[in-house]
């Protein structure tokens, strides 16, 4: 079986290609622009994965961002809001990133850990999906049942298996397979596409598509990923207590590229009570920050992709210079 990847070019000036690749070689290049991504080059051809898991978010938060503003890879502009869960997506990496930039949140070396590890290996997932529908829906159709991290080329599951934690996460998710949350989500995907956007249901299969890709995300790759490890969900639980709960950041997610929000139009903060590690009760209040995000998206479309804009600006950030050590006389 093979399917067709257009858009490929060759070293002819004003000239196309269109290379027959199957689904494994698809899924490989899908791969691999998603690690890519991640990548400071260091060299002819070479590079290193980015250091600072702040910097690895915002990148993340920058990509998100693209997507849904149709400005990534494949873009389509035509069809922007087809990726509705990506804008929410940016809001929340960016809010990882803000709290990966903390310093209380620094001295929880396992809470720390566990964000970065949360937000890198649900990038490595959906960017994955998002960038080959955008290439090729249509054999995407065909090859989405095949996906994992096993069925990609030799050089790409080399480079799966050096990334931080690939070894506990990759059997953690899946190996990064898909399943009916991500089947429903690209279904509804493919009808938005087909809607003009002042379609009266056009929001509804937008809303309905969030949701879904939301629940890949959470029960899928997060529950086992971060929050079903012992030591993450007890340091969760500890900063519940009312000695632990001063130096804990407050769990909430604010629609801005800035760290920091006033407007409380423009943040939800969690339930009190809300039990983070518990799928039920988190999804409570993301249900809730989910349907803010929606009515905003709604109401005020033009300051909500503005701010989307501001944070596509981070998709080249690098890791900061080491410090500079002055010299002693000897």
């Amino acid at each position: 079986m093979s399917t067709t990847a257009t858009g490929l070019t060759n070293t002819r000036t004003d000239s196309r290609v269109d290379v027959q690749l199957d689904c494994s070689e698809m899924w490989s290049l899908a791969q691999q622009f998603a690690y890519a991504r991640l990548i400071a080059p260091s060299g002819p051809g070479q590079g290193t994965l980015l250091a600072f898991a702040n910097v690895r978010s915002r990148r993340i938060a920058a990509t998100y961002a693209r997507f849904y503003l149709e400005t990534e890879d494949g873009g389509k502009p035509e069809l922007k809001g087809r990726y509705y869960w990506m804008a929410l997506g940016a809001f929340a990496s960016k809010t990882v990133a803000c709290s990966l930039e903390m310093l209380r949140v620094q001295s929880l070396p396992t809470v720390y850990m566990g964000l970065a590890r949360g937000s890198l290996w649900l990038f490595l997932d959906l960017a994955a999906w998002h960038w080959y529908w955008s290439m090729s829906p249509g054999s995407f159709t065909l090859c989405e049942s095949t996906r994992s991290a096993g069925n990609c080329v030799p050089q790409v599951r080399e480079v799966l298996a050096k990334l931080p934690w690939a070894k506990e996460a990759l059997p953690k998710i899946n190996q990064m397979r898909g399943d009916e949350f991500v089947h429903e989500g690209f279904e509804l995907v493919a009808q938005i596409e087909q809607m003009p956007r002042d379609h009266m249901k056009r929001s509804e299969r937008q809303f309905a598509h969030l949701m879904a890709i939301v629940k890949h995300e959470q029960n899928k790759v997060l529950q086992p990923l971060i929050y079903e490890d012992e030591d993450f969900a007890f340091w969760i639980k500890m900063q519940r207590s009312r000695w632990v709960s001063w130096i804990a950041p407050t769990l909430e997610i604010s629609f801005a590229a800035a760290c920091k929000v006033d407007d409380p139009e423009l943040k939800n903060e969690a339930p009190e009570g809300t039990v983070l590690e518990d799928y039920n009760s988190r999804m409570y209040w993301i249900a809730r920050a989910a349907n803010n995000f929606h009515r905003m998206m709604q109401k005020k479309t033009i300051y909500m992709e503005e701010e989307l804009i501001k944070m596509t600006n981070w998709v080249e950030m690098n890791d900061p210079p080491p410090p500079v050590v002055p010299a002693f006389p000897l």
